[in-house]
């Protein structure tokens, strides 16, 4: 049952995607007129029940083709930096960098799911995340000749970089990937592997030792390693992107772990150059002291873990797990301590560094730099791969406490829940034909 403390906790604004939210909204009229909850679910009135979904399915089509129209203005007005109607009608709109095809996408889904034949469950979130991840998909993996391609001007687009997170995302909360036969989606990254796709997995967990990261990819990185199809060429274009954007891997079977540590020189953007460590240290100083007032006043069991450029806490009893409310109050918290900081007089050194402070599940931290970056970096480690050409998929698209958040302005991207779900969408890529 749905008490009212959880329908007033999912409206708080952290909690929502405005886009999503939105098309609940259209989507909410042609269910109202069309969904007849009187009619019993059985044969006599099964011509009923055809019609009425006949009719949903047409309504509900229209709005998202409507949509669809909205984002294609939208990207036109990317190119002109003016403001389009949709980001009018949704403030918090980010950039696109292919169309969506979300006509395509709902008809799709609502073969899948029966959207259309239901009569007392609106369309929710989650199908409407569904939906959006599809029409994605369809405008990264099968471009129409038609598209919009704002990256390359050209009607052509193509899957160059997949990006992963780590937790909920590739594995449970937690937990690692073993083997090809415990984590399904081993096979399928070798696949994309084998056609050519670099793979990146851009992960919170920041650790300077590869045997840190062989711990929770040894399945994939000893699959990739003992693969006998991949070329050695193929087998480098996995690396591990770690602390948001701060700690870069490569592949290497030569390697005792796997994998190779490549120096910030290397493949730091332009940006990161102006990272000193004074301004870093001060950065990690307010937030390392935010933490420890949240410590205090929510009478948190927990202790505070300071790393080379992270600070957060964790449960000091491993038997007793932070609460939910505890986690996100820490989250904005610190978050709105530090932006805080940076409208002081004088500008404080840590002013110009971008930070993430994100709910891991089980703990709350606060890293230097973002996933954003992070990709980036990737992309320019690459040879320097587009948006367009560039994938993310991630669990954490909140817009408070959500670290793959920020990917949005950097590439396209795709919300799951789940790692099942990161299975069933690489096989819906899969199901696609790659453009080469």
């Amino acid at each position: 049952m749905t008490t009212r403390y959880r329908v007033e906790y999912a409206l708080k604004t952290h909690r929502r995607d405005q886009l999503i939210e939105w098309i609940k909204g259209l989507l909410a009229v042609p269910f109202v007129l069309n969904a007849q909850p009187a009619t019993p679910y059985d044969g006599d009135h099964q011509d009923k029940l055809d019609k009425m979904a006949a009719s949903a399915r047409q309504r509900y089509a229209d709005v998202f083709r409507d949509v669809e129209a909205l984002v294609d203005d939208h990207i036109a007005h990317q190119i002109t930096r003016s403001r389009s109607k949709l980001s009018m009608l949704v403030p918090t709109i980010s950039a696109f960098f292919t169309p969506l095809y979300l006509e395509e996408a709902f008809l799709r889904q609502d073969t899948a799911r029966a959207i259309s034949s239901r009569r007392f469950v609106a369309p929710s979130f989650n199908d409407i995340r569904l939906v959006l991840n599809t029409a994605q998909l369809l405008a990264i993996m099968a471009p129409k000749s038609s598209s919009i391609d704002v990256v390359n001007g050209t009607s052509e687009s193509q899957l160059q970089l997949l990006t992963f997170d780590g937790d909920v995302t590739l594995y449970e909360d937690g937990a690692s990937l073993h083997s090809p036969e415990a984590n399904p989606v081993i096979n399928r990254l070798l696949y994309f592997l084998s056609k050519g796709v670099r793979i990146a997995i851009v992960t919170a967990a920041g650790y300077t030792q590869p045997k840190n990261y062989f711990d929770r990819l040894s399945g994939l990185l000893v699959a990739v390693k003992d693969s006998t199809t991949l070329t050695p060429e193929q087998k480098q274009n996995l690396v591990v992107m770690g602390g948001e954007s701060n700690y870069l891997l490569v592949f290497d079977d030569a390697e005792e772990y796997c994998l190779r540590y490549i120096h910030r020189r290397n493949w730091i953007l332009d940006v990161m150059y102006t990272w000193t460590e004074e301004a870093i240290q001060s950065l990690l100083d307010i937030a390392e002291a935010a933490f420890e007032s949240c410590i205090r006043t929510l009478h948190l069991k927990a202790k505070v873990l300071r790393k080379e450029r992270a600070v957060g806490i964790y449960a000091a009893d491993q038997s007793i797990k932070l609460n939910r409310e505890q986690l996100e109050e820490t989250v904005l918290v610190v978050q709105s301590v530090v932006e805080a900081s940076l409208t002081s007089t004088p500008k404080p050194a840590h002013s110009h560094i971008p930070f993430t402070v994100f709910n891991g599940g089980a703990d709350v931290f606060l890293d230097v730099g973002d996933k954003s970056l992070g990709v980036q970096a990737c992309q320019k480690w690459f040879g320097g791969i587009g948006p367009s050409s560039t994938l993310h998929v991630g669990d954490q698209f909140l817009s408070g406490g959500g670290n793959d958040f920020k990917a949005r302005s950097a590439c396209c991207c795709a919300w799951i829940a789940s790692p099942t779900e990161t299975v069933a969408l690489l096989d819906e890529m899969i199901s696609f034909e790659i453009k080469k």
